[in-house]
């Protein structure tokens, strides 16, 4: 990442950065055709104020990206959301910075808390596994009404409807601290052994395989009508079900 680019957690000073916050992640989402779930500017401001949120500023105070932190069921889930870049500042290593720091700022104020988050960008799943996170179903997700709420601004929104909000073009991931404690606990103890489970870190590659597979499946089952629509997503389904066994088993 450029030297002359900060990161750190946004303070009142940048609240004038909420609205061409809320114009970038408005024009991301239409430009991929896959959901960033919109916000207002006053959202955004509320996250700022909050301390929950994560900013990237050049020197000159040039805005590079922002993220910020949503916790759900009383605290026991922790969604980092909202990752945006500035298309200038792209593939400059920036959104890793803004990752780490908003998972470092969340494990901060929620030390107990699961940490996860849905996303279409294989980047943004490859710095969550470089963090610790692991695929999941979305049934190990937040069931709080007013995080999926937020999905109906999504394109996809009528997809992941669809599937009884069981799947979506997105890929849920999650960081359970507890689980992480446990096996940095037992790594010392152990050698990995042929026929333990894939470690997912290592299989990005096949992962993305399979990423890819199941978003193909998902949006051309969209695009078909009636009884023979929902026919073939039935059958996508049980398809998506059967790599992911394969896969992380």
């Amino acid at each position: 990442m450029d030297d002359k680019i900060i990161v750190r957690p946004a303070g009142l000073d940048d609240l004038h950065y909420s609205e061409v916050i809320t114009a970038e992640m408005e024009e991301s989402a239409k430009a991929r055709g896959t959901g960033i779930a919109k916000r207002s500017p006053d959202y955004i401001r509320q996250k700022i104020r909050e301390g929950k949120a994560v900013i990237a500023l050049t020197q000159d105070g040039t805005w590079v990206g922002f993220c910020y932190i949503e916790a759900w069921e009383n605290e026991n889930y922790v969604a980092n959301s909202g990752l945006i870049v500035s298309p200038p500042f792209r593939k400059s290593g920036v959104a890793r910075e803004i990752k780490k720091r908003i998972f470092e700022l969340s494990r901060t104020k929620y030390p107990d808390a699961k940490i996860f988050g849905l996303t279409t960008g294989l980047a943004v799943m490859k710095i969550n596994s470089e963090l610790g996170y692991e695929p999941v179903t979305y049934s190990e997700l937040t069931s709080d009404e007013a995080f999926w709420k937020g999905c109906q601004s999504c394109v996809n929104y009528d997809i992941l409807m669809s599937k009884n909000r069981k799947n979506c073009l997105c890929t849920g991931m999650l960081f359970d601290p507890k689980e992480a404690a446990k096996k940095k606990a037992e790594e010392p103890k152990q050698s990995p052994q042929p026929e333990e489970r894939r470690s997912f870190a290592n299989n990005f590659t096949l992962f993305t395989r399979w990423v890819r597979f199941k978003q193909f499946v998902m949006l051309k089952g969209a695009g078909r009508k009636d009884n023979k629509d929902n026919n073939d997503n039935q059958n996508g389904e049980r398809k998506n079900t059967l790599l992911s066994f394969l896969f992380f088993w």
